[in-house]
């Protein structure tokens, strides 16, 4: 699943992970933009899926991620991977993997090196 939480609008970049993730053979939900924690959330465990991928550029990465994590935990349903991905400065990954995400990837990584981080991890 793909997922664009808060108020962040700009999904150019959610929109060709997610079709990257379909051309790789995965099944992938793309929830839109401005999604609540809770509704992203909500979406996974009822689409029963593997890998949440979070993107954020608005900056709001440190609290909307983490939030993610914590739902998904407080129902059960810790065993979703979740990554996150967008304008994340280097600075956040030590806080950010300490919450739970698993792996960040920021604009420029090479499509092939998240669809393998997937195939590889999950």
């Amino acid at each position: 699943m793909v997922a664009k939480p808060g108020l962040d609008g700009h999904d150019r970049g959610a929109r060709i992970l997610a079709r990257c993730f379909r051309d790789a053979g995965f099944e992938v939900i793309y929830t839109g933009c401005r999604q609540t924690p809770a509704e992203i959330a909500d979406s996974a465990i009822q689409g029963k899926v593997n890998v949440v991928g979070l993107s954020c550029l608005s900056g709001d990465h440190c609290s909307l991620f983490p939030q993610v994590v914590k739902l998904l935990r407080e129902r059960g349903a810790d065993d979703i991977t979740v990554i996150g991905g967008g304008i994340i400065p280097e600075q956040d990954f030590q806080k950010l993997h300490e919450t739970g995400i698993k792996a960040i990837f920021t604009p420029g990584a090479p499509l092939d090196t998240i669809v393998n981080w997937i195939s590889n991890n999950v």
